[in-house]
């Protein structure tokens, strides 16, 4: 097993600022501040290839599983919706860890969770690193655009949505639960063809053999479909205060094909967009190098400080 597949390459922390027990990693103490955000079907896990380089680089990087996911507790109010998130996250990094700011990274769910902590806490985020992430629908801005996704990829996102008691009970195993995240991975091509290797995939899936934890997962999507799901609106809109980098591994089968141009009305403060090449939805281990590179120059003059 390589160093990148290891569940204990970084010590695990746990704080319960939110009154359930949340686990992260922290690497890079007394840098600048970077929190980075998974998504789904993802953990902390998805950023083991970012968290020692980007420490190495004057980061302290911290990198937290969601409420429900991994190694963090299932949420005692029964809300894993986008604001919940983003409360969590405040409160852990202001609250807990006391970063008065940070730079904000997330692709897939942790790209909304960061818009709203960006929006829902003015300041909060100093700067957004965003790719391959849900976005609002901006209707003049966007215009003209692709904002669909291909509506072939979207069968997953209804079930877990509308049917998730269903569709946990069919996945009434661990290995059952295993292999339907693992096509996330591998045949629904979120990813770059041959992106992730038999081993990646067992290492991803193997915190979703946990049923509670699967069934957790679907919260944010019944959130999208029923308001009682949602303990508040998220704040996704347009935001014109905060500096955003912006990437598109264009190999994603998933999200709107003309992301990068949305993202780009967004965000009018915006870097780039840059398309990644040979990399799909999880450019964050498809393509790990390059992300940590225009991390690192996005935010050069913060680390000379």
């Amino acid at each position: 097993m390589t160093d990148d597949l290891r569940a204990d390459r970084f010590a695990l922390e746990r704080a319960a600022p939110r009154g359930f027990e949340q686990a992260y990693v922290r690497e890079g103490r007394g840098g600048v501040p970077l929190l980075l955000v998974h998504g789904w079907p993802e953990t902390k896990r998805i950023w083991w290839r970012n968290v020692a380089p980007l420490a190495e680089a004057g980061f302290d990087v911290v990198a937290p599983d969601l409420r429900g996911f991994g190694d963090s507790a299932l949420a005692p109010d029964g809300f894993y919706d986008v604001a919940s998130h983003s409360r969590d996250l405040h409160a852990l990094l202001h609250g807990h860890l006391g970063f008065e700011r940070v730079v904000a990274v997330g692709g897939d769910l942790g790209g909304p969770v960061i818009q709203d902590l960006a929006l829902r806490f003015p300041g909060f985020v100093e700067r957004l690193v965003l790719f391959n992430a849900p976005l609002p629908y901006l209707k003049e801005e966007m215009a003209g655009l692709r904002t669909r996704p291909p509506r072939e990829s979207t069968d997953y996102f209804l079930r877990q949505g509308t049917d998730a008691d269903a569709l946990a009970a069919e996945l009434s195993t661990p290995e059952r639960r295993r292999r339907y995240v693992a096509t996330f991975y591998e045949s629904r091509f979120w990813a770059h063809p041959g992106a992730f290797s038999a081993f990646d995939v067992a290492f991803m899936t193997e915190p979703f053999a946990d049923g509670a934890k699967l069934r957790a997962s679907f919260g944010n999507y019944e959130s999208a479909f029923d308001a009682r799901r949602r303990a508040e609106l998220p704040l996704l809109a347009r935001n014109d205060a905060s500096e955003a980098l912006i990437l598109f591994g264009a190999s994603d089968h998933v999200i709107y094909p003309d992301f990068d141009r949305m993202a780009a009305r967004v965000f009018p403060r915006h870097v780039g967009p840059f398309l990644v090449r040979d990399a799909g939805h999880f450019l964050q281990w498809e393509a790990a190098a390059v992300l940590n590179g225009a991390i690192r120059a996005f935010c050069r003059d913060l680390l000379r400080r």
